[in-house]
């Protein structure tokens, strides 16, 4: 929406924020843009752990947020390890910065880490990133890859692997990362319990906009 200066028509997604009121200031010509600057909810885990169920339900419960699932734009040339995919990442803050424009803060749902958001030019429109990531014990989060419902399934045993690394790490390094993340243990509550908490979570920011 305001990538493209209304001033001089000059398309920049780096925009200086201005220090007085929240402004996207054109680097070009210097024409400032007043915009809401909202926070960002990221939702995280391997597949399997819930992250799909969590974000439908949550569409149902808080009407007061737009909750999105990553998966719906995901391309196989999106597929770029070496990048740390900041080319998906960079679209996908794009996308939540213009939605944020209508008052709602964007719940995302998908797998990733704090690096691959941080690093983006986007995310200077958020006043900040809050990382909630849900996991589980390896043996859980291997049955339910196994057993997704037909049309799912069945899963490579090499997705799965890397399913279960990608869990591994977030359990060890999730409430270190930069910034950390808040870590939702999922093994042994219901479905109903895991969206009980995300919805808890996201409340906890969301007087004042924090």
């Amino acid at each position: 929406m305001f990538n493209v200066c209304r001033n001089c028509g000059d398309y920049r997604a780096d925009k200086t924020i201005g220090p007085v009121g929240v402004y996207a200031i054109c680097p070009i010509c210097g024409f400032p843009y007043k915009f809401i600057r909202l926070p960002l909810f990221i939702v995280t885990g391997a597949g399997g752990v819930g992250k799909s169920t969590v974000c439908l339900r949550l569409t149902a419960k808080m009407k007061e947020v737009v909750v999105l699932d990553s998966d719906i734009l995901w391309r196989a040339e999106f597929d770029q390890p070496e990048t740390n995919y900041r080319e998906y990442r960079e679209i996908w803050l794009r996308v939540c910065k213009n939605i944020s424009q209508a008052g709602k803060p964007v719940v995302l749902c998908g797998g990733g880490e704090p690096t691959q958001f941080e690093q983006c030019i986007e995310r200077r429109y958020f006043s900040q990133l809050h990382y909630l990531a849900l996991i589980c014990d390896d043996q859980i989060l291997v049955s339910r890859l196994r057993n997704l419902p037909p049309g799912l399934g069945p899963l490579k045993d090499e997705y799965i692997e890397k399913q279960v690394l990608f869990n591994r790490w977030l359990l060890n390094n999730g409430e270190n990362a930069e910034p950390p993340m808040t870590l939702l243990d999922t093994s042994e509550i219901t479905i109903d319990e895991t969206v009980e908490k995300v919805e808890r979570w996201i409340r906890s920011f969301m007087n004042g906009h924090a």
